[in-house]
């Protein structure tokens, strides 16, 4: 349905203006809804609730302001860039031609990166849900997905994600609301059994309820700050005033929508202990086994998967087109290219390969290059030199603290140093110190190189 809607919509709307950024004409609503379901995919049946479930409350508000925050940092980097540049398309292009070449290629590579282990995420995602559901093979759902998803979205670029976008949202607010009445009004659900069952996941002196709210909060805001699909709709507003206004829109829909995703992880414990965190949301939604919320659950994953996934290929696709133009690409490149990472995301996605380390080590990427990138859109006379520089070190500090895959260890504390040596607040919290690192770390470099100049 949506690729048939995508297609037919597109056909009177060609052209590279309409592909890229359909026409800088987006209205207030259009904008929103587009915003709103691009930021949600089916990573929300799964992460919020998981990561409540050892990380506490804390990692709830975590996870919802992470993933609302770009959205109030856009009216001011928006702002900006749609002053500065204002026929701009991506915003690599402000980095290139405020920075200079050397930075914008490690960004260009930053953010397809980052875009295509997203892109593997949901394809992966819906998959597994799918098979978990019904039994079906995960590369069949695979195959229907991205096949479907890329004929619409390469044929028709950016309109036809914004006008899917708006059919999806509308459709995963009105499946989430059912799943929030039949959640909360479940008899074997209570406030009583929470607060016995789940006390420590909402005390205040429960240490991961920081440490997990601030490593999800630094991971996702600043990876969302390189997802060029937001910074399309950016350009895409049809004046500032929009802008300003959809995104805020945005900001209050996606903050309690995540929170609540969030806070069925904690029910879902306090229900059984023994839960499988990944599935913490569908334990107590298929409760009953009931065919039809199996059928609810079905088509929100797919409408939230295909807002996300059409998003992320025209996002790549736009990146390849403008600013592969320095290398000699065309549309034609970038959609040989788009099909190949997408073969490569089916088959990721048909073995069912965790992928969530590669996500955290793209989050990792981003952490250190988020304050140097964005710092550059303000600061006059920068020297590029300079502020690779700071993000070279915040990398290798995070690398150095980046937990190993069973996140049991990191190079510098468990291979280089003993673990007894540090305190277990450091130990213990690998992946917090390794973000929150990586992120400080070219603050300071880039603070104390302007002080020292100063002076």
């Amino acid at each position: 349905m949506f690729a048939i809607i995508g297609v037919l919509y597109s056909r009177k709307y060609r052209g590279y203006s309409n592909y890229l950024t359909a026409g800088r004409n987006a209205g207030t609503l259009s904008l929103t809804t587009s915003l709103v379901a691009s930021a949600l995919g089916a990573w929300i049946l799964f992460g919020p609730a998981s990561a409540a479930t050892w990380g506490g409350i804390g990692s709830v508000i975590g996870y919802s302001l992470g993933t609302a925050f770009p959205m109030l940092a856009l009216i001011y980097l928006g702002k900006k860039i749609r002053k500065d540049f204002p026929k701009g398309i991506t915003f690599t292009q402000f980095i290139f031609h405020k920075i200079g070449k050397n930075l914008f290629k490690f960004i260009i590579l930053l953010s397809v990166f980052y875009m295509f282990i997203f892109l593997c995420a949901e394809i992966t995602a819906v998959a597994m849900l799918i098979n978990y559901i019904s039994g079906v093979s995960l590369w069949v759902t695979a195959a229907l997905v991205i096949a479907t998803t890329l004929i619409y979205t390469l044929y028709g670029g950016l309109r036809a994600s914004i006008l899917t976008d708006n059919l999806q949202f509308l459709i995963i607010i009105i499946l989430l609301l059912v799943c929030t009445n039949y959640i909360f009004s479940s008899d074997f659900i209570s406030y009583k059994n929470i607060t016995n069952n789940s006390a420590v996941l909402l005390s205040g002196k429960y240490i991961p309820n920081y440490t997990a709210g601030l490593t999800f909060f630094i991971a996702v805001a600043a990876t969302n700050l390189f997802h060029q699909g937001n910074w399309q709709r950016v350009f895409a507003a049809k004046n500032y005033k929009v802008l300003n206004k959809s995104l805020k829109l945005s900001f209050l829909i996606i903050i309690p929508i995540i929170f609540f995703m969030g806070v069925t992880g904690i029910i879902a414990i306090s229900v059984d202990s023994k839960v499988n965190p990944d599935l913490a949301f569908f334990s107590i939604l298929l409760k009953d086994k009931s065919e039809i919320l199996c059928m609810v659950i079905i088509i929100l994953a797919i409408s939230l998967t295909v807002s996300t996934i059409d998003t992320l290929v025209n996002a790549i696709s736009s990146l390849i087109i403008v600013d592969g133009k320095k290398i000699n690409k065309s549309l034609k490149s970038s959609n040989i290219l788009v099909i190949f990472l997408s073969v490569i995301a089916f088959f990721v996605a048909s073995k069912g390969f965790s992928i969530l380390y590669l996500f955290l080590l793209a989050d990792l990427l981003c952490c250190a290059a988020v304050f140097p990138v964005f710092y550059g859109f303000y600061k006059r006379n920068l020297n590029e030199r300079h502020l690779i520089i700071s993000v070279m070190i915040g990398l290798i500090i995070g690398f150095l603290l980046f937990p190993s895959p069973d996140f049991s260890k990191s190079i510098l504390i468990g291979l280089m140093l003993p673990f007894d040596l540090l305190p277990q607040i450091v130990s213990s919290y690998l992946l917090f110190w390794s973000f929150l690192l990586a992120t400080l770390g070219p603050v300071i470099v880039i603070i104390s190189y302007d002080s020292f100049k100063r002076r």
